[in-house]
C-alpha cells in the first residue's frame, strides 16, 4: 500500500480498537478512567524500557498492562476507603503521569519517545517503521500490532459479551448471578491498557483519549441497544480517523490533531441530529406538534 494508506489504515484500526474497549467505559461511567489510564501508560513504558533497554513488542504491552492495573487498582482502593472517584483518578493520575514523565526526563533523552511526543503522537512516521518475514516487508510496526490487538478485543467482547453487558448496565445483578464484577473490571482495564500501549507511540495521548471516550458517546446518542452502539462507536472512530487524515493534508496541520478534532465534529452531528436524542431534532418535532395543534 502507498504511505498515506497505510496512515489511514493504521488511524482506522487506533479509532476502531479504542472505540470498542471505550463503549463499556462510557456506559459504566468510567471515561475519566479511561483518560487516565491512557497517560499512564507512560509510566509503564519508560519502565520497560529502562528494565530491558528496548521499546519493541512484548516489553512494552507487560509495562503499560502493569500500569493500566495499577491504575485501576490504586483508584479502587482510594475510592473504597471513601476518596470520591473523581478525585481518586485525579490523584493516582497525575501522581503516576508524573513519575513517568520524570523518568523520561532523566534517562529517555536518548530515546525517540519524548514527553511531546508522547502526547501528540507522529503517525506520518508510521509507514517508515515496518517489520520483515522471512525477509519479506509485510509493512508498518504500528498496524500490525494494533490489528493484533484489535482481533484480541473483538474476540474477548465476543466470548464474554452477556457478562459485559450485564456487568455494565446492572452490576449488582450482575454479582446475584454469580458474574465475576471484579474480574471483568480488570480484564477491561487490561484491554485499555493494551489498546493504549498500542496506539501510544503512533498518535500519543490525545488522540487515544479522543477515540475511546467521543465515539462511544456520539454511538450512545444514537442508539440505547449495546450491540448497535459498538458497531456505530467503531463506524465513527475509523470515520473520523478518514476524516482527519485529509482534513490535516488539506491544512498541513498535525493529523493526529485533526483525527481527534474529527471525533468532536461527530459528536456535534450526533447531539444535534440524532433521531431520538438530537436537540434539533426534538425543536423539529416540538415544532411540527404545534403546527399541527394549530391546522
Amino acid at each position: 500500500m502507498s504511505f498515506e494508506a497505510w496512515i489511514i489504515a493504521t488511524g482506522v484500526l487506533v479509532g476502531v480498537s479504542c472505540a470498542l474497549i471505550g463503549t463499556f467505559l462510557v456506559l459504566r461511567k468510567m471515561a475519566m478512567l479511561a483518560d487516565a489510564i491512557s497517560h499512564t501508560v507512560l509510566l509503564g513504558i519508560v519502565g520497560a524500557f529502562l528494565v530491558t533497554g528496548s521499546l519493541d513488542g512484548i516489553p512494552m504491552f507487560i509495562g503499560a498492562a502493569v500500569s493500566g492495573l495499577l491504575t485501576a487498582f490504586l483508584v479502587q482502593l482510594l475510592h473504597s476507603k471513601g476518596v470520591q472517584s473523581d478525585a481518586a483518578i485525579g490523584v493516582v493520575f497525575t501522581s503516576l503521569f508524573a513519575v513517568g514523565v520524570i523518568l523520561l526526563s532523566v534517562y529517555g533523552a536518548n530515546v525517540h519517545l519524548d514527553i511531546e511526543h508522547s502526547l501528540m503522537g507522529e503517525i506520518a512516521f508510521v509507514p517508515w517503521n515496518t517489520i520483515s518475514v522471512f525477509g519479506v516487508d509485510i509493512g508498518p510496526k504500528a498496524f500490525w500490532m494494533l490489528a493484533s490487538v484489535l482481533v484480541l478485543n473483538i474476540l474477548l467482547i465476543s466470548v464474554s459479551y452477556k457478562e459485559f453487558k450485564i456487568a455494565s448496565f446492572d452490576p449488582q445483578m450482575a454479582l446475584a448471578l454469580g458474574i465475576p464484577v471484579l474480574l471483568i473490571h480488570y480484564v477491561q482495564m487490561g484491554m485499555l491498557s493494551l489498546t493504549t500501549v498500542a496506539s501510544f507511540d503512533s498518535v500519543g495521548a490525545v488522540l487515544v483519549v479522543a477515540m475511546l471516550i467521543v465515539p462511544p458517546a456520539a454511538a450512545h446518542l444514537l442508539t440505547d441497544r449495546l450491540l448497535y452502539m459498538l458497531i456505530l462507536s467503531a463506524l465513527i472512530g475509523g470515520l473520523s480517523a478518514v476524516m482527519g487524515y485529509f482534513f490535516a493534508t488539506w491544512l498541513n496541520v498535525s493529523i493526529s490533531g485533526a483525527m481527534a478534532a474529527m471525533t468532536g465534529v461527530c459528536y456535534a452531528g450526533a447531539f444535534l441530529f440524532s433521531p431520538a436524542n438530537g436537540v434539533m431534532t426534538k425543536k423539529l418535532r416540538t415544532l411540527n406538534m404545534q403546527k399541527e395543534r394549530a391546522g
